[in-house]
């Protein structure tokens, strides 16, 4: 009589080897890029200190990060958000005006922090409850901030508060003279905060599962509604920080701060990986994205070229990084 071993269930090594691929192939590519481009930019120009160079990204696109994490948020579950440079700058005017009429520093800035998520919120109930695209809800919520910034003031308004300059100038050392920004420890912050949130907990798991497949996530018992609207004012809440962040750096507040934000921080999600479409991306991945555009910037002020190379350089990138998406989640056969 002979025995048969009842082994473990037979791997579909492909499968599996597509799912990781299709998931971090491109984040991967964004990495390998952003560090081919910068180390061919210091070599090129041969900076004093590359570290230095590298820790000026995160400084200049402080404001940049966390407006990209709020972005990812809303991508991630199918969505996208063309409101969040109107109320960057909206942010920026009711901060310089709230303190310029005299209001406590705390409450200029918890007025910022709760305008930015409430118009985020009003926009996620009209696309979950009405049925709206996100891209006509969002594109009215953009008018509509901006529109809120010339009534508050179409003034370029100086932000004097002690306490707010030097979080926006004074310089955290890290070692010797390298040097950050008070307002890259916080942007950080933001960044270590959403990695937790969308891959340790259960809110999380389901912005990923409606991204992916809305019907499936209902299914499985996800509350697939809160979670959408979640998104936008979690978008709304991040803009409405980076405008702080983008505040205390000019140390000003104007109406016009933050246009064209909304397509940076939308390119920086897809050029580190995250899906369009939704279900697929990391949080970590836009950061990435981030510091190719940075690294591009850096290029383009190096080579004293003139500022359009920027728009150009990133719109070839931007397409080449949506054309490698569309091949990675294409179906065989």
């Amino acid at each position: 009589m002979s025995v048969q071993t009842v082994g473990r269930p037979r791997v579909d090594t492909a499968e599996v080897m597509r799912r990781i691929t299709g998931r971090y192939l491109s984040p991967i590519a964004s990495l390998v890029l952003f560090i081919v481009m910068f180390t061919a930019v210091v070599a090129r120009y041969d900076f004093a200190s590359p570290t230095q160079v590298f820790l000026n990204l995160l400084v200049d696109n402080a404001y940049l990060i966390v407006l990209a994490v709020g972005m990812t948020f809303v991508i991630l579950t199918g969505g996208i958000d063309l409101s969040v440079g109107s109320v960057v700058a909206l942010s920026t005017v009711i901060l310089a005006t709230a303190l310029k009429a005299g209001w406590p520093m705390p409450l200029a800035v918890g007025a910022v922090l709760v305008v930015g998520p409430l118009l985020g919120l009003m926009m996620g109930l009209v696309i979950e409850y009405f049925d709206v695209q996100p891209f006509i809800a969002t594109l009215a919520g953009m008018f509509l901030a901006r529109g809120l910034c010339y009534v508050i003031s179409v003034d370029t308004l100086p932000i004097k508060d002690q306490t707010l300059r030097q979080f926006g100038l004074n310089y955290v050392y890290l070692y010797e003279d390298k040097f950050i920004r008070w307002t890259v420890v916080a942007a950080l912050v933001v960044v270590v905060i959403a990695v937790y949130v969308l891959h340790q907990t259960r809110f999380g798991r389901t912005v990923y599962a409606v991204g992916g497949n809305r019907q499936s996530a209902q299914l499985m018992g996800l509350n697939a509604s809160r979670a959408r609207v979640s998104v936008y004012a979690i978008s709304g809440l991040c803009a409405a920080f980076a405008g702080l962040l983008l505040g205390v750096q000019k140390l000003s507040g104007y109406s016009l701060n933050g246009i064209g934000l909304e397509l940076d921080a939308i390119a920086a999600a897809v050029i580190g990986g995250v899906l369009l479409s939704g279900g697929v991306g990391f949080v970590l991945g836009s950061l990435i994205g981030v510091l190719v555009l940075g690294t591009i910037q850096t290029f383009v002020t190096a080579a004293n070229l003139d500022s359009y190379w920027t728009r150009i350089m990133t719109g070839v990138l931007l397409l080449m990084f949506v054309l490698v998406q569309r091949l990675l989640v294409r179906k065989p056969g």
